[in-house]
């Protein structure tokens, strides 16, 4: 079993799902997305700490690891993070393509037609999924894509 701190908690991974956020009793860790086009990443959870950067990109998923009062401490896909304000943040789910040239196949078979190829880095919009496979979306495109190549979702999530 697996050890991970989150929020200053030692919480075993396989009970990691049961975690609930203070404020939103919402569980932790769980992906969202930017809703801003900038947001300030923060030392800490108020204005008057330090901002360590910015991010910049619209829809980009993040994993909320922790809240504290307006304040969510987040994570992008390389681990880099600190708190942003809740107001910054979506429910609108999102995924990176982890895969240069991803195949977006039209059902989710690996025989399936292939609908479109994405880059890796694409941002795309996050449908249902199944144990294996999830449809997104980008650029008008869409289809389904092995959730091994996605991040911003569980790979034991289910979404209808």
């Amino acid at each position: 079993m697996v050890t991970t701190l989150f929020g200053g908690l030692g919480v075993s991974f396989a009970h990691a799902e049961q975690l609930r956020g203070p404020v939103t009793n919402l569980p932790i860790p769980r992906y969202v997305s930017m809703k801003a086009a900038e947001a300030n990443v923060r030392r800490g959870p108020s204005l008057t700490h330090r901002i360590d950067w910015v991010f910049k990109r619209r829809g980009m998923p993040l994993q909320v690891v922790a809240e504290y009062g307006n304040w969510r401490k987040v994570q992008d896909h390389d681990g880099a993070g600190g708190w942003v304000h809740y107001a910054l943040l979506s429910g609108v789910r999102t995924v990176l393509v982890e895969t240069d040239m991803l195949p977006v196949r039209a059902s989710p078979d690996p025989g399936a037609l292939i609908n479109a190829r994405f880059e890796s880095g694409v941002v795309a919009r996050l449908g249902s999924c199944n144990i294996d496979w999830c449809r997104i979306s980008a650029g008008g495109y869409g289809g389904w894509a092995p959730k091994s190549n996605l991040w911003g979702v569980d790979p034991d999530e289910i979404r209808e």
